[in-house]
């Protein structure tokens, strides 16, 4: 069975939350959407595109200032509904991670690999910059349990991946430690 192209979706969702523009969904993709989800600027607006041309979008043409127009993008009712449809399916399979590092210790086939040491280092030191992306992201969009509350799924899987990232730097420090 083909896989669902789960874009349309997660496209659906951002507009459900606020009208945007094809740059402001790019920004988001860039940041707070990026920390688990990715898709480039050439899959967005061919989407949006074919989403708008089902009628499940709408788009409109703001002023901002005083001249620079910009292309809106709003949820159509059609829109709306396919996404709580969506919302309401069962999870799909997991599907594997394309992770650069567990390919390399994969393919490594001796703890005494001069390669191993220096991997180890350098996936750890790529976890605690991200680590602290992901800690300067809480401080800025969670100061108060008010703005968890107003955008909770989001601040449960920023939660989520602190500590993800948090048991990925034990494990492999430990895994250092032990070479």
């Amino acid at each position: 069975m083909a896989k669902e192209n789960t874009l349309q979706y997660v496209l659906l969702g951002l507009l459900a939350k606020q009208d945007l523009t094809g740059y402001d969904i790019k920004k988001l993709f860039e940041q707070e959407v990026g920390d688990f989800w990715c898709a480039r600027h050439s899959q967005v607006y061919p989407e949006l595109r074919k989403l708008e041309e089902s009628g499940q979008i709408t788009s409109y043409t703001g002023t901002v200032g005083t001249k620079l127009q910009k292309k809106y993008y709003r949820l159509a009712h059609s829109g709306r509904q396919r996404l709580q449809d969506w919302l309401a399916q069962p999870l799909g399979s997991i599907m594997p991670t394309r992770d650069e590092f567990t390919m390399k210790l994969y393919l490594i086939r001796s703890r005494k690999d001069p390669q191993l040491r220096q991997l180890f280092q350098e996936d750890i030191r790529r976890h605690e910059e991200n680590l602290a992306h992901l800690r300067l992201r809480w401080q800025l969009l969670f100061p108060t349990q008010k703005a968890q509350e107003k955008d909770w799924g989001h601040a449960l899987i920023l939660q989520e991946a602190i500590q993800r990232e948090t048991r990925k730097l034990e494990w492999e420090k430990k895994q250092l430690a032990e070479i």
